[in-house]
């Protein structure tokens, strides 16, 4: 089956985002893509945290879930969309919320970011639980590929990357692929994006696709981007190092039984 990952470099603007967006889903639905993955707050990367409580949406209505519909159902696609700002208890926050959406342009999975990024090096300061409330369940949805092969898929957003044991809860569950859409910034990305996604692929023996954003925004802030495909070997499969684009491969169920059967991991873990 083949999958993309679509990079951007998303400004402040909602409806700009909405068409870069756009472009890109159909750049992948013409390479043949089943399955196509938005990254992290591909609708707006706002000017302050605050900018997320004025976009947020109620789940089942909304500007950005009606285009992610709409896109899915006219280009034929499984379409995740990265993260979007829903409502949640808290009239001070949002979820930051994957969706994915069937080619019928039906909403089959919800995953609310568990893992919320903090980070203070002394130049640059991140803390997303000012305004994001946490999730706290684990999601994965099956996606019958054209083919036949039922892909069994597992959800996780950007700071989830650097907790194991949410991965381990997919693997155990049986997951082929695992999604982490993100917006990993320059500086802990270049240290650590590659191989932690690496890893994450590694120890479950599963695919990882891996969105992001990738330049420098409207807000100042730069992401590391690197958006890639790691095979359940652990090698890159494809990648772009910055700015928008499309990063196409393929998953290849044979080779996935293959490395399991070789390297039956899985079955021994006992913990």
């Amino acid at each position: 089956m083949k999958v993309a990952a679509l990079q951007m470099v998303s400004g402040v603007a909602l409806q700009a985002n909405l068409a870069q967006a756009r472009d890109l889903l159909e750049q992948a639905a013409q390479a043949g893509a089943e399955l196509a993955v938005l990254p992290e707050y591909f609708c707006a990367m706002g000017l302050a945290d605050a900018d997320k409580l004025a976009l947020r949406e109620t789940m089942g209505d909304g500007v950005v879930q009606r285009f992610l519909a709409q896109a899915a159902r006219e280009l034929g696609l499984w379409v995740v969309g990265g993260t979007l700002p829903l409502v949640c208890d808290s009239e001070e926050r949002v979820h930051n919320t994957t969706l994915v959406f069937s080619p019928a342009g039906d909403c089959v999975a919800r995953y609310d970011k568990i893992h919320l990024f903090r980070f203070d090096n002394g130049t640059e300061c991140f803390d997303e639980a000012r305004v994001i409330q946490a999730g706290r369940e684990s999601v994965r949805f099956a996606l019958p590929a054209r083919d036949g092969n039922v892909w069994r898929v597992g959800l996780s957003v950007c700071y989830d990357l650097r907790f194991p044991e949410l991965y381990r809860q997919h693997a155990r569950a049986g997951a082929d692929l695992l999604l982490v859409p993100s917006a990993f910034t320059y500086t802990t990305g270049r240290a650590h994006w590659e191989v932690l996604l690496r890893a994450r692929a590694v120890e479950n023996l599963a695919y990882v696709l891996a969105p992001a954003q990738g330049g420098t925004h409207e807000n100042g802030r730069r992401t590391w981007g690197h958006s890639m495909l790691v095979d359940p070997w652990g090698s890159v499969l494809a990648q772009q190092p910055e700015g928008a684009g499309v990063v196409l491969g393929t998953l290849d169920a044979a080779h996935l039984r293959q490395v399991r059967r070789q390297l039956p991991a899985l079955e021994h873990c006992v913990l």
